[in-house]
């Protein structure tokens, strides 16, 4: 079935930035979830026991150097990979150049990159008006001096015009970090303690936040390390259930108040279950009601989405708003947290105020390489208009695909947000844990998921885990249809696709 949207009109409210957005029409939420449905219930798609074959010949015969360090790494690195994008089955690859729209390997194979570093280089790989000025600051500065350097503030009022909601902003060194600290001020700010997240969302690794990750309804699955106290006031609620979520605040209500609901406003893990449209201002009225505070995390969407984030395609004002690597133009050690000025003047006290003080830190936080590559990133986005092109190829990339998939006959579900492209192929990420056996079935298809992504990098494809595809300036129509010819050798590969 067809999940894209065919209308280009969005709710009264939707779509007002004043800037070009990266979003041309929203999906059919209820075509998408009958779709996941049906390709997380029915028998698992999977590679001919030929097609698996002639990847692993491929790998064998064309990454002979990235197989020898990913060996060697595993001598001195935990399970040879220090962070989880790396991961690529049979093994990981070592990246040594990037540039635009294109990564290269130790062994000088070409990939077309769809990761994106995880999303925050919206405009391409290593994008030279950018890296000249971050180059300028490196000589002149140097990446870090612990004290504060005039590109804090340009970025800090840069990212103000683009999202007004963020009065005040504060940087971080990461996600992570940056949801920690929001967590923080919502806390001392309300003086409730419970936190609420939609189950499957990803809010980095932080004891409070390693709960519900990546399958709804999974609560303490992933928490292995972490005391049951740590996560005593952190609860889920189903995407898209805001019956779920008026309940859960009623009860967080009788143990003391909610401090905050935390979102990926498109939906948890970047739209793997993608939200309705109207979802996140029905979100925002029942913090109001219940004085809880709205914290949006932009990590991915924010810029991606448009210079507005999320926030600005949605029309609303959350009042935190969690910023990664994209607040630094994919350059490294960057996050941040900014809001309303009375939310986040809790960083402040006891710096240059009074009252209780939300402790956050970190030496290399707002250093002057990230906030000097923000600045221009950002600066860079807005003159190129690189949300609108990004999500335009977007388009063409999910439409593309949707074409192969109804030609192959595969249950197969891709749809997109913009520049983000999903393309489901296994159903792993779509179970539903509160069927009898459903979790049963996670390690058979997170591995059909795994030979997927290792068919398509053997096509020189890049993904995320297989089944995410972020697009950039740098994808131009001649670089999707490239990809889409390489999405297809794979596909005529599945067990029953139809030639």
């Amino acid at each position: 079935m067809n999940t894209h949207s065919s209308t280009n009109d969005f709710p009264a409210g939707i779509n007002q930035a004043p800037h070009p957005s990266g979003i041309s029409h929203w999906p059919d939420i209820n075509a998408v979830e009958r779709a996941s449905k049906r390709l997380a219930t029915g028998p698992m798609p999977k590679l001919t026991e030929q097609h698996n074959a002639q990847v692993g010949r491929w790998f064998e015969q064309h990454c002979g150097i990235s197989k020898r360090r990913a060996e060697e790494a595993k001598q001195r690195i935990p399970g040879g990979v220090q962070h989880n994008l790396a991961f690529n089955k049979p093994f990981p690859l070592d990246i040594v150049r990037a540039n635009g729209a294109h990564l290269w390997d130790a062994d000088g194979n070409r990939y077309i990159d769809f990761i994106q570093a995880g999303g925050p280089t919206i405009l391409g790989s290593n994008y030279e008006p950018v890296l000249s000025k971050v180059i300028t600051l490196l000589r002149e500065c140097g990446p870090v001096t612990g004290l504060f350097h005039g590109y804090e503030l340009k970025l800090a009022s840069l990212i103000h015009d683009f999202m007004p909601s963020i009065e005040l902003f504060r940087m971080l060194g990461s996600g992570t970090e940056s949801v920690m600290a929001a967590i923080r001020a919502a806390r001392v700010f309300t003086g409730h303690a419970q936190i609420v997240k939609i189950g499957g969302g990803y809010h980095g690794w932080s004891d409070q936040m390693v709960f519900g990750m990546r399958l709804p309804g999974t609560g303490l699955l992933d928490a292995a390390g972490i005391p049951e106290g740590a996560l005593s006031n952190t609860s889920e609620v189903w995407p898209n259930d805001i019956d779920a979520l008026r309940k859960v605040l009623q009860t967080n209500r009788e143990r003391g108040g909610t401090a905050a609901v935390i979102v990926e406003p498109f939906g948890p893990e970047s739209g793997v279950h993608p939200v309705h449209i109207d979802y996140n201002h029905q979100v925002r009225a029942l913090c109001d009601e219940f004085d809880a505070l709205l914290i949006f995390d932009e990590v991915v969407t924010g810029f991606r989405a448009g210079l507005g984030g999320a926030q600005g395609f949605f029309g609303l004002k959350p009042d935190l708003t969690i910023f990664g690597k994209c607040v630094a133009g994919g350059f490294p050690a960057a996050g941040g947290v900014g809001g309303r000025a009375d939310v986040m003047s809790v960083f402040a006290a006891g710096i240059g105020g009074s009252g209780r003080r939300a402790m956050i830190g970190g030496t290399l936080s707002a250093n002057p390489l990230s906030c000097a590559a923000g600045y221009w990133s950002l600066l860079e986005i807005e003159r190129t208009q690189a949300p609108a092109v990004a999500g335009r190829a977007g388009d063409r990339l999910s439409a593309g695909l949707q074409v192969l998939i109804d030609k192959y006959q595969l249950p197969f579900v891709t749809y997109n947000l913009g520049a983000i492209v999903h393309l489901h192929t296994t159903g792993v990420l779509q179970l539903d844990v509160r069927e009898p056996g459903a979790i049963k079935q996670v390690p058979h298809r997170k591995e059909g998921l795994e030979d997927f992504g290792a068919a398509f990098t053997a096509e020189g494809i890049i993904t995320l885990a297989g089944s995410r595809l972020y697009t950039s300036l740098a994808d131009t129509d001649d670089v999707v249809d490239d990809a889409l010819s390489r999405f297809e050798r794979v596909f005529r590969g599945v067990e029953g696709a139809i030639s």
